[in-house]
């Protein structure tokens, strides 16, 4: 009961909260994002990796930063978005198995939401094929509480919700646990493993924690979050954190509000075959998203 009537109090204040800025027929804003994914635990396994040299880890380390740490642009209005990451120069002689892991991470391309419609398009480049995926936007049962923070001068308030996990997302690919109480023995029977994807799992579903502000009405947030009665400034997925960091409204240059139209069309069920196909191809080369191995999509 107490959930439904913080909803319902939201919803008034969504309607009623919305700013002469934010009336204006031509109304616009820009969201910088700080994204972050933890990889510590991948850090710990790398440690205890005698053939790792001190020089090798802090290679890997500086590598891992680079695709976990990252800038990202939100571009809205009421009723659309563009989110992409933040232009930046590709250092030369960066490691071709560390793209690879960029292109099963979704990077680099625009991800346009359109709140209206319900519907949103990604253009994703994977294995050196242009992809264009187009679908609905996915839905979550978000519950609304009553706890707030302070983001950036906004009052936020807390929103959780359960999410289903896509098998391609990589980002939510966590280490298998050791197994406890192996005899010393059967551990010097066994093949040793040389293929990254035998030591990684996804969770079939996570809770997710946003952070929304009815100060600015528009239900968009980073990356494929939305349906919040106000703009998402935080997200908390366990794994990632997205904070953002600055907030422009009706800035004086107009972002191009569309929809991307480069790739091959697909459906994301039909994009999430085709990596899944491609990834179990590596499990069998003995590969991985992380190893030198370079491959290229065929038409």
């Amino acid at each position: 009961m107490k959930t439904n009537l913080i909803g319902s109090a939201l919803a008034i204040l969504f309607m009623c909260g919305i700013t002469p800025a934010l009336a204006q027929k031509e109304f616009q804003g820009t969201a910088v994002y700080e994204s972050k994914t933890s990889t510590s635990e991948f850090k710990s396994r790398f440690a205890e990796n005698k053939e790792i040299t001190p020089e090798m880890q802090k290679m890997i380390e500086e590598n891992m930063k680079k695709m976990f740490e990252k800038t990202f642009i939100l571009h809205f209005d009421k009723s659309a978005s563009i989110y992409k990451e933040e232009e930046k120069l590709e250092a030369p002689g960066q490691n071709p198995g560390m793209r690879m892991m960029g292109s099963f991470m979704g990077g680099g391309g625009t991800y346009y939401k359109n709140v209206k419609e319900k519907t949103y398009t990604v253009n994703k480049e994977f294995m050196g094929k242009e992809f264009l995926v187009k679908d609905s936007l996915p839905r979550l049962n978000w519950k609304l509480e009553s706890e707030t923070r302070q983001i950036g001068g906004y009052t936020c308030y807390k929103a959780t919700a359960v999410m289903a996990v896509s098998k391609t997302d990589f980002k939510n690919f966590r280490l298998k646990k050791k197994e406890e109480g192996k005899k010393e023995e059967e551990k010097k029977d066994e093949p040793k493993k040389t293929n990254f994807m035998d030591d990684v799992e996804i969770p079939k579903e996570i809770t997710i924690t946003a952070w929304y502000t009815p100060e600015i009405p528009v239900s968009q947030g980073p990356d494929n979050y939305w349906g919040l009665p106000g703009l998402i400034l935080e997200v908390n997925d366990g794994k990632t954190i997205i904070l953002c960091s600055k907030i422009v409204i009706n800035p004086k240059e107009k972002a191009e509000i569309k929809a991307p139209t480069n790739g091959k069309e697909v459906s994301q069920k039909e994009y999430d075959e085709t990596v899944l196909k491609k990834m179990e191809e590596f499990r069998e080369m003995g590969g991985g998203p992380g190893g030198g191995r370079m491959m290229r999509m065929r038409d």
